[in-house]
């Protein structure tokens, strides 16, 4: 028997899924009841923080509290201890986000999309260089500082741990573990970067929500040009007027048979697809051309693509009239169970947890946004870009839409698609700055 003398029980009051995401709608209700209150004091407070703040803040001090937890460790009756988790984070990324991009998807504009023009992408492309050259940047003030923080030798090196959040910081999921393989860090430590991962990209992602409450303040700031955003929601809003109807039972079923139609449709590709390309990049010779490509293996970058697609083929057909029966308001009540499930995965406590690690990852961020900020001021590029083109590198397509469409339901695959984008140059990105870092630990 092993010996669990040592291992704490951390199994949380609400351990069942069914009654936690109870517990996460009745906070979403709550929330949207107070924040639809036209005067005192929650007028206020909502004017200040956005409800989608709130949405992914409140589970988040659930878990902190115990009441709720995304994974934990129970001992069973023979004294083994048994990990456990949550399944409402998968349930909400690989059922219900594919839902509500294809019903955001809708109604695109797609012309209004490319007439956004160039900055979506440049502001995207300066995240990623705030990455690439953050790193090692973070690397050499918190070594100055603190040595044996970036410090370790072979498999066990700080810089080859952190190569795996680069991995995930431009890319995604794939990306991380495809660097996790290049560089061959210690897997037993691996725990570690992906919790300082999860730590540093939420409090950035807490921030950047909070700046959308301010975003028309931000805009004057940076004497950003919002007209091609502003033409874009305006038209597919004066589009969601022409087509409104009360929505029938007949609409509903239909909404639903679409929205999870194409949820089936794109997990039965993605898992072909994905298969495939498993193939061929095995196929490939070990190395930099495998690991480049591995992104191509992943079942959610082909659910989420095959998902896009279709919304966009299906917004060139009668199908579109659906958003007057409510197609993005469904699909905004997915991506605030989404928000919720990923806010319950951040306990605020662990912020003080293996504090140097921490506090690499918050130097690599800040001077990730500094850099996005600069250019931003320099092309007058919108709030919408910033935040839309950061969190297609640090959050990927499992956030980007969520920030995207905060600013309006059509902006969801602008998202997407920047994301997306992020899958394929997010090794290669990753290699670069692993180089860096490596250079820079050795300084």
């Amino acid at each position: 028997m092993r010996d669990t003398t040592l291992i704490e029980d951390t199994t949380p009051l609400l351990a069942n899924d069914t009654i936690v995401f109870g517990v996460l709608m009745i906070c979403l209700g709550l929330i949207f009841l107070t924040s639809s209150i036209k005067s005192g004091f929650w007028n206020k407070f909502y004017k200040i923080v956005p409800a989608l703040f709130v949405a992914y803040f409140v589970p988040a001090l659930l878990t902190t509290s115990g009441l709720i937890a995304p994974e934990w460790i129970t001992i069973d009756d023979a004294g083994e201890a048994v990990e456990q988790s949550s399944n409402l984070y998968y349930m909400s990324s690989r059922y219900l986000l594919p839902a509500a991009l294809v019903l955001m998807t809708l109604s695109i504009d797609l012309k209004g999309v490319f007439n956004l023009g160039p900055k979506a992408l440049i502001m995207f492309l300066t995240g990623t260089v705030g990455i690439i050259i953050g790193g090692p940047i973070a690397v050499l003030i918190v070594g100055s500082i603190s040595p044996e923080t970036v410090g370790g030798e072979g498999a066990d090196a700080v810089w080859r741990g952190l190569s795996t959040l680069a991995g995930s910081w431009i890319g995604g999921g794939a990306n991380q573990t495809a660097m996790l393989e290049v560089y061959g860090y210690n897997q037993k430590l691996f725990g570690g970067m992906v919790f300082v991962d999860i730590v540093v990209a939420n409090i950035w992602m807490a921030i950047i929500l909070i700046g959308i409450g301010s975003q028309t303040k931000i805009d004057k700031w940076l004497k950003a040009d919002t007209s091609a955003i502003e033409h874009l929601k305006e038209t597919v809003t004066s589009y969601a007027k022409k087509v409104e109807r009360n929505p029938s039972f007949t609409d509903l079923m239909i909404l639903g048979a679409i929205a999870f139609g194409t949820v089936s449709f794109a997990h039965f590709g993605a898992d072909f697809i994905s298969v495939f390309f498993e193939d061929f990049v095995n196929s490939l010779e070990a190395g930099l051309t495998r690991n480049i490509f591995s992104f191509l293996s992943s079942q959610f970058f082909w659910m989420i693509t095959i998902t896009t697609l279709i919304g966009i083929l299906l917004s060139f057909t009668k199908a579109k009239s659906y958003e007057g029966a409510g197609a993005s308001k469904f699909g905004s009540v997915f991506i605030y169970i989404l928000v919720a499930s990923i806010g319950m995965k951040m306990d605020l406590t662990l912020i003080f947890e293996n504090a140097g690690l921490i506090f690499v990852g918050a130097v690599w961020m800040i001077i990730h946004a500094i850099l996005l900020i600069i250019v931003a001021k320099i092309i007058r590029a919108p709030y919408f870009f910033l935040a839309v083109g950061s969190q297609a590198n640090v959050g990927g397509a499992a956030s980007a839409p969520i920030v995207a469409s905060a600013f309006h339901p059509s902006l969801a695959t602008v998202g997407v698609l920047l994301a997306v984008f992020g899958y394929a140059i997010g090794t290669v990105g990753a290699i670069l700055c692993t180089v860096l870092m490596q250079l820079a630990s050795a300084a």
